[in-house]
């Protein structure tokens, strides 16, 4: 049974609620716990995810279906059972993420229901969906940008591309972070890592992050620091497993780190975070480094730049492995530029960086979507109705 008078708002696309696995679990959880007392949330869950499997948690309501578990398949296969669920539970507004997910808004779009997704960034640039995979996501930005009511882009350099390229507006919404000072340095012991003493990697382990290169950069280097790498990837992988066999005994890998207070002293005791992610848009792990006081050396490209505010908040390196090496070289002795980078980090999680003003512009658009049916984005007009 739904909550009187509550609208009721499906989201579709992520992995469920309320695991934190990646940005989109984040967010999720983020926007019902903050949300949840204007809105009957209802997720849609990957049943594989969770062994416990509850109706309810924290007010919100979870749809846990099943998908065929394969790296290319899982996803897709989720959101099309998903969408058909949906279809007999008529929400109010029905929100995706990930415009892999665009032909279940044509779905929608047949049945005249009110939609609306987040586009993430360009993924078919990024070298793991080579192929057929590029050109899947490629057209299902297509698609999405011609049947979703409203796009949502979570950078301004995103909002830009999908005017230029698919001639279609989107209301820009970022991502947000939570500024925390470290609390229990100790918890870093267990890597066998001093605080200051190791450069700091999260992300999972693959092509597009730059993992490859920034541990070839490392070791050319020459380094006496650490290099220390928090995440994999679920599946057997012969990319992770090479770049896992090249590192040197001054690389450690620690797999995924699930405990959030670690996960925070790991970022706050870094020399510096190397951020490789190059074909996004607001990347919550770089929202973290900054939230958690981190000096930066990021991937040279506008929206690292974008998130940065350019030279304020980083230093960047482009994607050879030489140039990487340059700027560990370079960093390694300024302790006072890197000291002063590190105090000035957290500045930069204000305003659209906030959980709270993410939620609220969520919650501006939720309720022109859902009060007005006819009000919608086009590449015309910037919200102006």
């Amino acid at each position: 049974m739904g909550t009187p008078n509550k609208p009721r708002i499906a989201i579709l696309g992520t992995r469920g609620y309320p695991a934190v696995y990646s940005g989109y679990e984040t967010w999720l959880k983020e926007l019902c716990d903050h949300l949840n007392d204007n809105y009957e949330f209802h997720v849609y869950c990957h049943r594989s995810f969770f062994s416990e499997k509850p109706k309810v948690v924290n007010g919100v309501h979870l749809h846990y279906i099943p998908t065929i578990k394969t790296k290319s398949l899982s996803q897709i296969t989720h959101s099309a059972l998903s969408t058909i669920h949906s279809l007999f539970c008529n929400y109010d507004l029905y929100f995706f993420v990930n415009v892999s997910n665009g032909p279940f808004g044509v779905i929608l779009k047949w049945f005249g229901k009110r939609t609306a997704i987040n586009t993430d960034g360009i993924e078919w640039e990024r070298p793991k969906w080579k192929g057929f995979g590029g050109k899947y996501f490629k057209w299902g930005a297509s698609i999405s940008s011609r049947n979703f009511d409203v796009l949502v882009s979570d950078s301004l350099n995103i909002q830009k591309y999908y005017r230029e390229h698919f001639k279609t507006d989107s209301v820009m919404i970022a991502y947000g972070a939570y500024p925390k000072e470290s609390t229990n340095p100790e918890l870093i012991n267990r890597f066998n890592i001093k605080a200051n003493e190791y450069y700091l990697v999260v992300g999972r382990m693959v092509p597009d992050n730059h993992i490859e290169e920034i541990v070839k950069g490392f070791i050319i280097s020459g380094s006496n620091k650490k290099l220390v790498i928090v995440g994999d990837v679920t599946y057997k992988d012969a990319f992770a497993d090479r770049v896992k066999a090249m590192a040197n005994e001054n690389v450690i890998f620690t797999g995924y780190v699930k405990d959030q207070l670690v996960l925070k002293e790991l970022f706050s005791n870094s020399y510096c975070y190397l951020h490789g992610h190059a074909y996004g848009g607001t990347n919550p792990s770089l929202l973290k480094a900054l939230a958690y006081g981190c000096c930066i050396l990021a991937h040279e490209n506008v929206y690292n730049r974008e998130t940065l505010l350019d030279d304020k908040h980083g230093y960047y390196f482009k994607s050879q492995p030489e140039s990487i090496s340059e700027v560990i070289k370079f960093i390694d002795t300024k302790t006072e530029e890197v000291l002063f980078k590190k105090k000035i980090s957290r500045e930069r999680i204000s305003g659209i960086y906030t959980w709270e003003t993410v939620c609220n512009q969520y919650d501006e658009l939720f309720i022109k979507m859902i009060n007005n049916k006819k009000w919608k984005l086009n590449a015309t007009t910037t919200d102006k109705k």
